[in-house]
C-alpha cells in the first residue's frame, strides 16, 4: 500500500480551507502590507512613499483617539462579557433542557450586526427608548445613551456583550461538560462544599476554555466596527471612533488607501502582540488536565 495516499486524501479534504485562507486572508494581508508603503487613492497610479504613511498615523490625533476608544471598549467588553457567559454556562450546565436555552442564547450570534444595531438604536434612544422608559418606572432619569460622549462606548459595549454572550456561553458549556465528574465525587467524599468545588475544581479546569474565550474576545474587541458604524457613525465628537472605523474612514471617505493600510497593519501587529503575550503568560494561570 502506498503510504502517501492517506496524506494526499488529507490534503484534499483540507484544501478548501487552505484555498480560502490563501485567497481571503494571506494574499490580502501581504497586499495591504505592500500598499501601506505607497500613496494611492484607489484609482490613479500608486507611488512609493516608504514609511511616510506609518509616520503620518502616529502624528494623526484621530488615530490615537481611535486607539483610546477601542481600548476603553475592550476593557468593558472582555471581563464583563466573559464573566456573564461563564455564570450563565455554570447555571445551565446541570439543568434539564439546556439545549433549548443554548439555542435561545445563541440566536443573537447568527443575527445580522446591522439588524442588531438598528434594534439597539431604538432601545437606547434617549427620548423614547425602551430602556429609559423602563428606568423611569423606578424614578431613574436615563442618560442620552448614544448622543452623550460619556455613555456612547458603554452603550456599544452593552450591545456587544449581549450579542456575543451566546457564543461564549456555548464554549464554556463545552468546557464544563469536559470536566470529569470523578473530581466532584472525590471532593464530596472529602467534605467539600459547592463553593470549594467551584474554586478548586471548576475554575482551574475551565482555564483552558477561559484562555480561548479571552483571546477571541480581545481580538473581536479590537475589530469592533459594525456597531459604531450603524448606531453612531463614530460620534458624538468621535467618542465612538474606533480603530477599524479609522481604517474605514481613511480608505473609503478620504480615499487614502496607503494610510488606511498602514493603520490596518499597525492593528494587525497590536493584536499579534496581545495574543503572543497571552500565550506567553498562559503557563502562569492555565491548567491543562493530565
Amino acid at each position: 500500500m502506498d503510504r502517501s495516499r492517506p496524506n494526499l486524501w488529507g490534503f484534499l479534504f483540507i484544501s478548501p480551507q487552505l484555498i480560502g485562507l490563501l485567497f481571503f486572508s494571506l494574499i490580502p494581508l501581504v497586499y495591504a502590507f505592500v500598499l501601506s508603503f505607497t500613496d494611492w487613492n484607489g484609482f490613479a497610479e500608486s507611488s512609493f512613499v516608504g514609511l511616510a504613511n506609518y509616520i503620518e498615523q502616529f502624528k494623526n490625533p484621530d488615530f490615537f483617539t481611535a486607539i483610546i476608544n477601542t481600548v476603553y471598549y475592550m476593557i468593558l467588553v472582555v471581563p464583563i462579557g466573559i464573566a456573564i457567559a461563564m455564570i450563565l454556562a455554570i447555571s445551565l450546565n446541570k439543568i434539564t433542557g439546556k439545549g433549548i436555552y443554548r439555542v435561545f442564547f445563541f440566536m443573537p450570534v447568527v443575527t445580522s450586526s446591522v439588524s442588531v444595531g438598528i434594534i439597539f438604536m431604538w432601545i437606547l434612544n434617549g427620548d423614547f427608548g425602551i430602556l429609559n422608559q423602563a428606568l423611569s418606572l423606578f424614578g431613574i432619569d436615563g442618560p442620552m445613551w448614544l448622543t452623550d460622549t460619556k455613555w456612547v462606548i458603554p452603550s456599544i459595549a452593552l450591545l456587544s456583550i449581549w450579542w456575543g454572550l451566546g457564543y461564549n456561553m456555548v464554549i464554556f458549556l463545552a468546557g464544563l461538560q469536559g470536566i470529569s465528574k470523578s473530581y466532584y465525587e472525590a471532593a464530596s467524599i472529602d467534605g467539600a462544599n459547592a463553593f470549594q468545588k467551584f474554586r478548586h475544581i471548576t475554575l482551574p479546569l475551565l482555564t483552558p476554555t477561559t484562555f480561548f474565550v479571552t483571546i477571541m474576545t480581545i481580538i473581536s474587541s479590537f475589530q469592533v466596527f459594525d456597531q459604531a458604524f450603524v448606531m453612531t457613525q463614530g460620534g458624538p465628537a468621535k467618542a465612538s471612533y474606533t480603530i477599524v472605523f479609522h481604517i474605514y474612514d481613511q480608505a473609503f471617505v478620504d480615499f487614502t488607501m496607503g494610510k488606511s493600510s498602514a493603520a490596518a497593519i499597525i492593528l494587525f501587529f497590536v493584536i499579534l502582540i496581545f495574543t503572543l503575550v497571552q500565550f506567553k503568560l498562559q503557563d502562569r494561570w492555565v491548567f491543562y488536565e493530565k
